[in-house]
């Protein structure tokens, strides 16, 4: 269906892209900072909202609202967690993973980034983080990448564990956008193939993303489809929701680049 736009419209729309890029243009990046020390620290219980165990290979979803922030922690050794996300409020809103790569231009995500939605709004801000070693780029495991692993033996996967979650929210497959891959050391070599760096990781790792609008947050313990080992073991992960703070004026995932500044003023036009 064609929408026909006033010209007066049309003239405000233009006018704001003109003054997002002249911000852009007079905007100097802020440094970001080192990684999150290890261990993480205590969180006490009265901030705790609620904590959940995912074993190996299975899922768990739930609702955050904003300015909670879910710590996602390998409190019994190593796996990989792949996490999905909708806007609680109009699910055809989803993370969106390109978007995050391209406006912030780096596949690196850590701490001081923001994860972006598919409609130039925030979804996440990284807050702690300590290994970086993240991936943006290939996605969870499939029933195809766990059969040319693991051969006939039966196991979980992060696709399947996401249609489950999409079909238990009233969603399907169309649904899912591309999962991020958290503890998932994957790094692109300069002939553009993709390898696996586990010195990237430093045991008991941990990250905290603040929730940025009210979600609905999917997340899936399968092994990542490069992970050398050729066992399937991945360990229970640790997720915890923390009670919402209100973020400071400065704080730094909202004023480090000029494309976060722009996903957040996304964000308060849409709440307008």
């Amino acid at each position: 269906m064609h929408i026909k736009r006033s010209t007066e419209e049309i003239a405000a729309n233009r006018a704001r892209y003109e003054e997002h890029q002249r911000k852009g243009l007079q905007f100097a990046p802020k440094a970001l900072p080192g990684k999150s020390p290890v261990p993480a620290p205590q969180i006490a219980n009265d901030k705790i909202v609620h904590c959940e165990v995912i074993p190996g290979g299975w899922y768990w979803w739930t609702s955050i609202k904003e300015n909670e922030t879910l710590r996602v922690s390998l409190d019994a050794g190593f796996s990989t967690v792949s996490l999905v996300s909708w806007n609680a409020d109009d699910p055809s809103e989803r993370l969106n993973l390109p978007d995050t790569v391209k406006l912030q231009w780096t596949t690196g995500l850590g701490k001081g980034r923001v994860i972006f939605s598919d409609m130039g709004k925030v979804m996440f801000s990284v807050t702690e983080d300590s290994s970086g070693a993240h991936d943006v780029l290939m996605g969870g495991s499939t029933a195809a990448s766990n059969a040319k692993r693991y051969g006939d033996t039966k196991t979980r996967n992060t696709r399947d564990n996401f249609l489950i979650v999409a079909n238990k929210l009233g969603l399907d497959k169309r649904d899912i956008p591309a999962a991020l891959s958290l503890f998932a050391p994957v790094r692109v070599d300069k002939d553009g193939k993709f390898g696996w760096k586990p010195e990237l990781l430093n045991g008991a790792d941990y990250i905290e993303l603040r929730a940025e609008m009210d979600m609905v947050v999917g997340l899936s313990n399968c092994p990542h489809p490069l992970d050398p080992n050729e066992s399937y073991a991945p360990n229970p992960v640790t997720v915890t929701r923390i009670v919402a703070v209100e973020p400071a004026a400065d704080d730094l995932c909202r004023i480090a680049t000029a494309e976060a500044v722009r996903g957040f003023e996304n964000n308060a036009f849409a709440q307008a």
